[in-house]
């Protein structure tokens, strides 16, 4: 009953952390792996936007019942206009929406053309943020050039300007960054790393960057990090072991089977980290760690029942066969007699039933011949498990 309690709530606290990511990422193969809440950034909504001006704030009224509220700005600078617009400086704009400020406050009006031009909110901006905005590279650009820009502006003391920052790296596909790993300031990372004042949710990407241009000084630094005394969940903490492992590569991965994996009193949310590390590593390490390397690592959470349905998937995924006998002695026993758990091993086996893939990826004819047998026992044995496993089960 204890195993089953356990069970339940730490994957009570996985569906909370995978609710998270699906709400706060970008679909994992196109954006930073490792990079929560990325969003529509600065340049992005200019580029989209047919008519943009720096404006000053005028004066504002709040609505009432009987009618809206509006705002007066007055325009400082135009952005961007088509020969057809009339927009110049020194022009009012009023928009129907009460928006608070006070004289000579700057803000940055967005529009979009149709009749006339429907204005979005607008964003208020301070001349540092404006010159930021303006002078970023359009995001037609190639992603690598348009990040060394930004680079300049991570924890840039203009809050806007480095939570954007931040964004454009969200937003960026992996392959894009590491291009820049020598440009990228090592000794601010190690700061920002430990630094309190550091925003938690670019932990990640801040250990990430440091894994690609770090040298071997900073391993022990990263390890006192990765190794830090805590019963809390830590944002980030799984890019910080990627970063780690793509500096140390197969003796970096021994230190976290010792401190990660092998322990049973590790907390489940540092375990978890560390296996998000192992599945990047196998998609964008590159072969810094050989794939067999990475299936061993993997193999030590099937002793974890808390994450063995999850374990296993990733296994078949990997096209590690070696462990069907072991799945079969785990299958309905002790902490692992649950369905989840009892599923996955028989979807693995039906993976396992397939053989090879068109690319000619996939286990050798004897290991398919055994999984079927298994497959053959379990439907005798527990024929509404396979029903069950089988039923949402999609193999191409």
């Amino acid at each position: 009953m204890n195993g089953l309690k356990r069970y339940i709530n730490n994957r009570l606290f996985l569906g909370l952390i995978c609710g998270l990511l699906v709400m706060a990422q970008l679909p994992f193969v196109t954006a930073c792996p490792f990079c929560s809440a990325p969003s529509l950034t600065l340049t992005e909504q200019l580029s989209q936007s047919d008519v943009a001006v720096l404006v000053q704030w005028s004066e504002a009224e709040k609505g009432t019942l009987e009618k809206a509220g509006k705002t007066v700005f007055e325009v400082k600078e135009i952005v961007r206009q088509s020969d057809k617009d009339k927009l110049k400086v020194g022009d009012q704009i009023t928009i129907n929406r009460h928006r608070p400020g006070k004289k000579g406050n700057l803000f940055l009006l967005l529009g979009t053309k149709g009749t006339s031009i429907d204005w979005g909110d607008p964003i208020e901006v301070t001349e540092t943020s404006f010159h930021y905005i303006s002078q970023a590279p359009a995001p037609e650009e190639k992603t690598t050039k348009r990040l060394r820009y930004f680079l300049k502006f991570l924890e840039y003391p203009d809050q806007m300007v480095s939570n954007d920052a931040y964004a454009e790296f969200a937003n960026a596909p992996y392959e894009d960054i590491t291009p820049l790993a020598k440009d990228l300031p090592r000794e601010k990372l190690r700061k920002w790393i430990v630094d309190p004042d550091t925003p938690v949710t670019r932990l990640g990407l801040y250990g990430l960057l440091l894994g690609l241009c770090g040298q071997e000084s900073d391993v022990a630094f990263m390890e006192k990090k990765i190794n830090e005394p805590t019963k809390e969940f830590r944002l980030g903490i799984d890019g910080v072991i990627s970063g780690y492992l793509l500096l140390t590569g197969a003796e970096g991965l021994d230190k976290i089977d010792k401190t990660k994996f092998i322990p049973k009193n590790v907390a489940f949310s540092e375990t978890y980290a560390a296996m998000q590390a192992l599945r990047f590593m196998w998609t964008y390490g590159d072969e810094r760690i050989s794939k067999e390397r990475l299936r061993k690592s993997m193999q030590l959470l099937l002793d974890r029942p808390e994450l063995t349905d999850l374990v296993v998937a990733d296994l078949a995924r990997w096209n590690d066969w070696s462990v069907q006998d072991r799945l079969m002695k785990m299958y309905g026993t002790g902490d692992y007699d649950i369905p989840s758990i009892k599923r996955a091993i028989v979807r693995y086996l039906l993976v396992a039933s397939k053989g090879k893939n068109k690319k000619g990826i996939g286990p050798d004819a004897a290991t398919t011949e055994k999984a079927k047998a298994l497959l053959d026992k379990l439907r005798k044995e527990d024929p509404k498990t396979v029903k069950s496993a089988e039923r949402f089960f999609f193999f191409k």
